[in-house]
Parts: structure tokens; sequence; C-alpha cells
């Protein structure tokens, strides 16, 4: 009964999703099947560069008045050729223009020409770029620039006296060249096309760091980028949905945005183009991520129709899991991956794995009994109480002693003590979520906030506007910022450092798995645990460290939870708490 009554709902659902499409249709296209037709679920917003970064020429006979970009436009072309940039072409020189638009976005350029006295189409090149180094650069074998993904580098032809776009990328910075020889192109208008979920940040955060604050904001920014028709990894690069990676995004999403259809819509993709017994992405921890993501989902978000629809797979998943136990260990098939900088070190990944495992299983009987699957529930709670039996070698590895502790395979604060040795030395930016709840499981909020402050800051220090795929505390020295064109004698970071899929110019500078600080410090700082789903019960307990104050709010299916800490003369912590009715506050 309950099957029907399910398909029933579904099919009036679908219904009212097709006649609301059909009502946004003009007159001419009402007669038309809606099945082909869907909506963008983003808006398009238009922004003038904030700077000229360079021009080839400064004596103003082959690129004449660039200023003239800077001001605000309005995308049409004029009859009246006035206030226009000219990029002239004698065959010798090849005019071009570096534009910073202050920020990375994802999206694209729109140009829009003048009166010119040759009405043919002439071509310019356009270079798009994360960093100022990666717009200025060539695609080869030598700086690792590429058209990956994205096609970021491309030639083009603009009309006479008109309007084009072009580009669907991410990036801050935008290089023009005027490629045909003979020719002079009038310029009116250069301005950048911000594709985004226009959403709003319902949570917040603010302390008495500044630093904190911004990687806080940083962090939330760099998610927001990636939640497009699907939630990414990245802007530029892996515009994929690579469904391990996303559980740092769906954490800062809980905790910025709330609810948003991105996510499940991006959970069911992944489930559906990889059918069991395929792990997702290929890689069996990817497939344990998914598991883990939904209970993060259902506990904050509380959807229990959407769990209901996981119910086939996710047993049959765990049962899959199950089977891949031999003895007391993980005997997992497929690519077994943690993270790259892990990546080589079987130690590491076998510990890690076997970690996954158990809060995987944990998981999922958790999500069982939830909808009533006992029997699986029971067999997850064996495969767990086997698990536990073998404790692997970390493997010289602060990925395997950060998940091990979050499983209760080795005391938190030995796992911490290890983590503590070169600060923030061997971290990543994927797996530095993890090390942080390990550190804060041991105890050491302290150490966590430094933690955060000292490595996803570095990349602030550096002109970051979004975090990066990977970074190493190491290419600070001597290094020239992103936002610059780097000088002699200073060490270009995004042209010079990278491994594996990310060498050189590859390298991802908007990365949502990246965005953990984000999240830890709504969880830990602010000290705001969800505890039954739905964010029903919530258990407010701040852990300061050195700040004097934390404040902020959380989004939560009933509205927002306000809360505000206040470290007073003798030390201790006032705190005030606002909850929206449907939520209730344990301390």
């Amino acid at each position: 009964m309950m099957i029907v009554n399910l398909r029933a709902f579904l099919f009036l659902l679908l219904l009212v999703i097709s006649s609301s499409i059909y009502a946004q249709l003009p007159p001419v296209f009402k007669g038309r099947d809606t099945a082909g037709i869907s909506r963008d679920p983003r808006t398009r917003m238009y922004l003038s560069p904030t700077r000229i970064l360079w021009k080839s020429d400064s004596s103003g006979t082959y690129v004449k008045d660039a200023h003239q970009l800077l001001k605000p436009g309005n995308g049409q072309a004029e009859l009246v050729n006035k206030d226009l940039v000219t990029l002239k072409n004698d065959g010798v020189h090849q005019p071009g223009i570096l534009l910073d638009f202050g920020k990375e976005i994802h999206g694209g350029i729109q140009l829009v020409t003048g009166l010119m006295a040759n009405q043919k189409p002439l071509k310019v090149r356009i270079r798009f770029g994360e960093s100022a180094t990666e717009a200025m650069s060539d695609i080869d074998t030598l700086s690792g620039a590429t058209n990956d993904h994205a096609i970021r580098d491309m030639i083009v032809e603009l009309p006479w006296l008109g309007g084009m776009e072009f580009g669907n990328t991410g990036f801050r910075f935008v290089r023009i060249d005027l490629i045909d020889p003979g020719r002079e192109l009038l310029l009116k208008e250069a301005r950048a096309i911000f594709v985004y979920r226009d959403i709003p940040y319902k949570g917040s955060f603010h302390s008495s760091d500044e630093r904190l604050n911004e990687i806080w904001a940083t962090g939330a920014y760099t998610v927001h980028l990636n939640m497009q028709q699907y939630l990414w990894d990245g802007v530029k690069r892996d515009r994929l949905v690579w469904v391990g990676d996303m559980h740092p995004e769906v954490m800062t999403i809980n905790s910025v945005f709330g609810y948003n259809e991105v996510v499940p819509q991006s959970l069911d993709l992944i489930r559906n183009v990889n059918p069991l017994p395929s792990w997702m992405n290929g890689i069996s921890s990817y497939s344990m991520w998914w598991i883990r993501i939904q209970r993060d989902w259902f506990k904050y978000q509380g959807r229990r129709d959407y769990l209901e629809a996981q119910r086939g797979y996710l047993v049959d998943l765990l049962g899959h899991l199950i089977s891949k136990i031999n003895g007391n260990q993980e005997a997992l098939d497929g690519n077994r991956f943690l993270d790259w900088p892990s990546s080589e070190n079987k130690a590491a990944i076998h510990a890690g794995l076997q970690a996954m495992m158990i809060m995987t299983l944990q998981d999922g009987a958790e999500l069982c009994r939830v909808l009533g699957e006992e029997k699986t529930a029971v067999r997850c709670d064996q495969a767990i109480s086997r698990l536990k039996k073998h404790v692997p070698e970390i493997g010289d590895s602060k990925q395997a002693a950060a998940l091990m502790a979050m499983a209760g395979l080795i005391p938190a604060k030995k796992a911490n003590e290890y983590l503590k040795i070169g600060g923030t030395k061997n971290f990543s930016t994927f797996y530095g979520y993890y090390m942080l709840q390990a550190k804060a499981k041991a105890g050491d909020y302290q150490g966590a906030i430094d933690n955060i402050k000292e490595y996803w800051g570095g990349m602030l220090d550096l002109g970051a506007t979004t975090f990066w795929e990977d970074f190493d505390l190491d290419w600070t020295k001597n290094a020239g910022r992103i936002d610059e064109l780097v000088p002699a004698g200073k060490i270009d970071v995004h042209a010079c450092y990278g491994a594996y899929c990310y060498k050189n110019l590859r390298h991802s500078l908007a990365h949502g798995w990246a965005s953990g600080p984000t999240a830890w410090l709504t969880e830990h700082v602010l000290g705001i645990q969800v505890l039954e789903p739905g964010s029903k019960v919530i258990q407010v307990r701040p852990h300061l460290g050195d700040l004097t104050f934390a404040q902020g709010t959380f989004p939560t299916p009933h509205g927002l939870v306000t809360v505000k800490h206040t470290r007073l003369a003798d030390g201790e912590i006032k705190t005030e708490i606002d909850a929206p009715e449907g939520v209730r506050i344990v301390r």
C-alpha cells in the first residue's frame, strides 16, 4: 500500500513540475512536450573588471584607453562610438590586456564592440585564469595549463557593432589579445558573466579573530561556487560529482545554506550511474562516503521521504560492503583511495579503509533502524564488532591517524600527538577537515584553531579568494601572490607546485573539498552539534580557545538558531541562544 501511495505521490509531483515549466513557456511553445525542457536553477550577473593588471603596450599606440573597461556597462552596442578601448594590431605588435575581476567566479565573458571601419568579423584570443599567471599562459607540456573539463583558452570571432558571450569555467582573470594582423578592435565593454545559485547565506560566523572570520567566509563561498547544476569539485577542473569529495561540501552546505536541492540531486545522480556492484567513481571509499553523507544529510535536514527513496540501494550497498570483510579486516577492491597525498601509502590506506568501514557501517545501521531494516542493522553491528578487533598501524599518515581516532580504533589523544608533529606539515585540503575533527575529539580545540589560521590562512596570504585543491605551507616561502604577475626572484606558486592530477597550472584554485574549516568552526567554536534528525535537538557547547567572543547563526528546517558566546573577565563563557519553535536546545 505504501509503495502504491509513493508512486501516486511521485506522479502528482511530476505533474506539478511539468505544469510549472509549461506555465513559464512563451505562448509560441505552449504545444510542446515539456519532457525535453528543464529550468536552469542558476542566475547570471554581469561584473565589470576591478583593474587592468597588464597591457602589452603603455604608449597608447596599440592599447589605448583601457581604463574605459572599468566603467559600469549595459551590454548594449551603440552607434555613438564613445569611450571605447582601442586595440591595434599592425602585424608586428599583437595587443593584449589582462583584466582582474577581483574575486574568483564561475561563468564567462561578455564582449561588446563598437562601430569599426572594417565590418568583417575579427579574431581575438581569450584566456581565463584562476591566477594571473594562468591567464597569461600557453597550453603546453611545461606549465600544465589545459583546456580539460572547460575551454579556458580559445580563439573566437567578434562581430562589427555587436555583443558576444564566451566561456564556461572558473576564473578571476581574463586576458584578451587581438590576433588578426592589420586590424583594429574597438571594445566598449568586457564584463564577466557570473553564473551561480542565488541563495541566501543563512549560516554565519563572526569572532574576535578576523582571520578566522575570513576563512569561514572563504570556505562558504568556495562551496557556493561549486553548487552549479550539480555539486562539483571545482569550477575550472573536476567539474564532476565526486561523491567522497562531497562530504566536506555537504557539511558546509548544512552549516551555511541549509537544505538545497543540489545535494540530493547529486547523490541520486552518482547512485544511478553506478549500479551495484560497481563502486561510486570506481572508488570503494567513495561508496562509503555516499552512506556517510546520507546519514549526515538526514540528521541535519530530516527528509524522511528522501531517505525512504534510498532504502533498496542502501541495504544492498551495506550488504556489498560487509561481503568485503575478510576475517576482522577490510578487503575492499576497486580503487583503494583516501586522498591524493596518501595514495601511495598502502599501510595508511588499509588503516583508513578499516576505520571508514566501521564508521560507514555505524551510519548504515543508524539509517536502517530509522527505516525499520533491523536485519541489516544487526548485520552491520556484527561486522563492526569484528572490524574493531583489528587495529592497523597508522602508516606514518595523518590521514589514517585522523580516521582511526574518529572511528575509535585508537584513542583520540594518541592520534592528536601524531597530528601535532610538524604543525600542519602533511595536512591536505580534503582530509584536513578530518584531522581537525580528530583534534576536536581529543579536546585540542586551540590546536585546531591554530592549524586553521596557519594552513588555510596561508592560501589567503597568497591572494586566494577561494580554497585550493591542494596546499603545502612550504609553498609560501619566497612565493609571489596569485593575484599579481610574479616578480623576478619570486616563486610562481600556481605554475611551479602541485602533484598527481593537479600539477602546475592544472591545479584547481577553487575546490569545494577544502571548505572543512567552515563546517568545523560552526560545529566546534560556535559549538553547534545536531543530536536528532531534522535538527530537532541541538547541543550548544562552545570552545572559544583564545577568542574573546564568537557569534553566528545556524540554519535548521525550522528556522535559524542564533548563538553568541562572550568570554567574561573571570574567564567564564556567557552564552546567549535564540532558537525557533521546533528546536530544543541542550547545553
